[in-house]
């Protein structure tokens, strides 16, 4: 087991300080993610600016949740599941999206399943899709611009699960009732 320091405002660098104060007020806490991306700067920074410009994309909030928990899921983050299980409530996301994605099950809806699809697709094969694929991502209402805002959402989650993974980050309190591990997903 790995593990990385969890910074709070005090013992972090300098160049952190200032941006776990934003997480802190943003949040009501220092999420353990924040914490540890703490101890390099330009990694929590980038990490906020990609969430943010993520969050500003065309997808609604049962999209975003789409690909966040899709890529959570796929790369087994033990703790981005659960963070963003209690994101999408906050979100007022359906919680059978929700579990649908936390159990690798099929979306109800055709548009969401496809949106699934290609995201598990891009993470699964590193961006390598067939035209196939994309057609069908097309069909069902996307476009090219999604394709991309894809990627984006990826590079937010590459750096929080990655991050997870090394640090073996601690779920935070307000998560730990949403506990996810792939040993207990329900297909």
């Amino acid at each position: 087991m790995t593990t990385l320091k969890v910074h709070n405002i005090d013992t972090a660098p300098e160049g952190s300080k200032a941006l776990l104060e934003q997480s802190l007020k943003a949040n009501g806490m220092i999420p353990g993610l924040h914490g540890v991306l703490a101890g390099a700067p330009g990694i929590l920074e980038a990490y906020q600016t990609i969430h943010k410009l993520f969050t500003e994309t065309s997808f609604n909030k049962d999209e975003l949740t789409v690909v966040w928990q899709t890529i959570n899921v796929e790369h087994e983050c033990h703790y981005c599941v659960p963070a963003h299980t209690a994101i999408a409530k906050m979100m007022k996301v359906d919680d059978a999206i929700t579990e649908a994605l936390r159990n690798e099950t099929p979306l109800e809806d055709s548009k969401l399943e496809a949106l699934r699809t290609l995201t598990l697709a891009i993470t699964r094969n590193r961006g390598h899709v067939s035209q196939k694929e994309l057609a069908a991502f097309y069909e069902a209402g996307y476009g090219e611009q999604q394709v991309l805002e894809i990627i984006l959402g990826l590079s937010q989650k590459v750096i929080s699960n990655y991050t997870n993974h090394i640090a073996n980050t601690a779920v935070d309190a307000p998560f730990q009732k949403f506990a996810w591990s792939k040993e207990n997903v329900v297909s």
